[in-house]
């Protein structure tokens, strides 16, 4: 039995450099342990993908409408610290899945 699985394709930007993603769904739960695992990035996620804090904070282009929702403590913890864009999500709650294809993110931290 052969198990195919979907290719997942997108961008990330961190620090100015361009970074072409690729990964199976799968292979990662979550963007936030995605984003650490092919790009080392200090102190991203210091709540362990609690949706506490706002270190794995991206800023996404192209999102599929079903990445528009927010889950756990991510609305609170948006509206805390007074990031209020739609295009802003916290990486640990978002889903590795097909909706992710062709999006672009890019890495802000807690900026």
């Amino acid at each position: 039995m052969v198990i195919t699985r979907t290719s997942i394709q997108f961008t990330a930007w961190y620090k100015g450099e361009k970074y072409e993603l690729q990964t199976c769904e799968g292979e990662y739960r979550k963007l936030m342990v995605l984003l650490c695992g092919k790009i080392y990035i200090e102190g991203f996620g210091a709540c362990k993908g609690l949706g506490r804090c706002d270190t794995s904070l991206i800023k996404a282009e192209g999102l599929h409408p079903a990445l528009n929702t927010l889950y756990r403590n991510e609305t609170s913890t948006l509206y805390k610290t007074g990031i209020l864009q739609p295009n802003k999500r916290i990486a640990c709650q978002i889903f590795v899945d097909e909706n992710l294809k062709n999006v672009t993110v890019q890495v802000t931290g807690n900026k």
